[in-house]
């Protein structure tokens, strides 16, 4: 439910409510728009209803949400939510674009990736300490040395950094060492992670899992944001399809829809929704054009001898080239990079 407050409404009446709702046992949540004052209720809303809110001053109406989802639910905040991190803006009317390697290798690898991502233009370096693989076999990532090199190598180039974490000891660490915890789409529906990440105070990535809805991935941000960290950053990496020509099929579509339910932050990741890097660059543009927040893009400095994703990598002056040629795009609809 969300209280809709009267545009004469006076601090006074806003506070009046959220201290009724508190008194009541439940969560409000505040959000001021330009034009409108709405307050969400989390919680037995038959105990507020009970109260008869619609005749308390200040309130010009009451709305029922019927989604389960309530604090990602664009209902219950009108405007869009911009992530700050260090000064780089995450939604709204920016554009992002995080690069870096699927999996941390060595320092020197991830240098000459933070360097190629620079240059390019990117404002934040992704790269994989811990790797979930299909295959127990395959490279595992260095876990906690890769995060010294990320955090190091932050200092040196004053890029932000992303990694993924796979369970709760590795959300432990890795919030000593970079600025934004990435959920990968094997873990969305990860409840006890998704709990464990939402009591910390960084921002968390949230990739949608191989064959989740947008109402299950919006229900896992909700596990997130309901532990009391509401920044968190939506990918769409490809859902699992028939088709076999490419690793994923990328849901374009996703991002109005999502548009139409959520404030959160949309980010697209062309690597892994194609697994060819013959197809990153088009998809990157559609990704613009249908009004994404940003790009998460592999970049290794030889994707030929890459120990994870190679073949869905771009080198340092295939990514410079696609950064350059989506400048314009990104100015055309408006935002700023």
């Amino acid at each position: 439910m969300i209280v809709v407050m009267k545009q004469s409404a006076t601090e006074e009446n806003i506070q009046y409510i959220i201290q009724k709702l508190h008194s009541l046992g439940l969560d409000a949540h505040l959000s001021r728009g330009e034009s409108i004052t709405i307050i969400g209720v989390v919680g037995d809303k038959a105990k507020f209803v009970s109260e008869n809110p619609q005749l308390m001053e200040g309130v010009e109406k009451l709305v029922h949400i019927s989604e389960s989802y309530k604090v990602a639910n664009i209902k219950f905040h009108p405007e869009p939510t911009i992530i700050d991190i260090n000064g780089i803006k995450i939604g709204g009317d920016n554009f992002v674009i995080m690069a870096g390697p699927c999996a941390i290798e060595s320092y020197d690898q991830l240098m000459a990736s933070a360097i190629a991502a620079k240059n390019a233009g990117a404002q934040i370096l992704r790269g994989g300490a811990y790797k979930p693989r299909t295959s127990p076999y395959s490279f595992q990532g260095l876990e906690e040395e890769g995060l010294r090199y990320m955090k190091e190598i932050k200092k040196q180039t004053g890029l932000a950094t992303i990694t993924e974490v796979t369970s709760c000891k590795a959300a432990e660490i890795a919030v000593n060492y970079v600025d934004i915890l990435q959920i990968g789409a094997r873990n969305m529906q990860n409840f006890e992670l998704l709990k464990e990440v939402g009591k910390t105070k960084l921002p968390i990535l949230l990739k949608r899992g191989l064959s989740a809805t947008i109402d299950e991935w919006l229900n896992a941000a909700e596990y997130i944001m309901s532990e009391g960290n509401e920044n968190v950053i939506l990918c769409e990496r490809g859902i699992r399809t028939y088709e076999t020509s490419t690793r994923n099929t990328l849901d374009i579509s996703a991002i109005p829809v999502l548009r139409s339910k959520t404030h959160l932050p949309i980010i697209v990741d062309p690597s892994h929704a194609s697994g060819v890097r013959d197809y990153i660059a088009p998809l990157s543009r559609a990704a613009v054009a249908v009004g994404a927040d940003g790009l998460e893009i592999e970049v290794h400095p030889n994707p030929s001898m890459a120990m994870s994703d190679g073949s869905q990598s771009l080198n340092p002056e295939d990514f410079k080239k696609l950064c350059d040629e989506l400048k314009p795009y990104i100015q055309l609809v408006g935002r700023k990079f």
